[in-house]
């Protein structure tokens, strides 16, 4: 599938929280209208204040990255930096896929593979050729096999309290 080429990727600001806090609620609707509460529960995130604060603080940090369609606004989101603390570490320098969001709306389709893509760009201008992410991988697996079709592979699984994860690899 080809990305679409209207979306443009930028760095994150504050100003961006509320879209971003969005784009988890619109996909927590969705999850839950096809019953996949397992991933990130059944809440709103903007019903939380910790989830909110969260996103302000990723949304801060140096490689956060929104995508953004100018007929939509904010359509997609990604923090990239270092591995989270639930992971095996990585044998050799990575970047790590620590947040990545995109919109359900047809028009921001490709949104996450061009974060993905975009995810490469910066890997190689870091001066590393791993990227590493993690995801749930519980429910139908729809999400693991849309990380396979971006050319990650399976490194392990993994298990926080109840939630079963995947950690995922790709070498550019």
């Amino acid at each position: 599938m080809k990305n679409n080429p209207d979306i443009v990727i930028r760095r994150a600001h504050q100003r961006d929280v509320a879209a971003v806090v969005q784009l988890f609620d619109d996909a927590i609707a969705w999850f839950v209208r096809i019953g996949n509460v397992g991933q990130w529960g059944s809440e709103p995130w903007s019903a939380s204040p910790q989830r909110i604060e969260r996103i302000a603080r990723e949304c801060a940090l140096p490689e956060a990255w929104v995508a953004e369609k100018s007929s939509i606004g904010v359509c997609g989101a990604m923090v990239l930096g270092d591995a989270m603390p639930y992971v095996q570490p990585a044998c050799q320098a990575e970047l790590y896929v620590r947040m990545l969001i995109a919109s359900r709306d047809k028009e921001a389709r490709g949104s996450g593979r061009k974060l993905l893509e975009f995810a490469d760009e910066r890997a190689k201008a870091v001066g590393v050729n791993q990227l590493r992410v993690d995801c749930y991988g519980g429910g139908s697996g729809d999400l693991v096999r849309f990380y396979e079709a971006c050319g990650y592979q399976p490194v392990t699984t993994f298990d926080v309290d109840g939630w079963p994860g995947q950690l995922l690899s790709r070498a550019i």
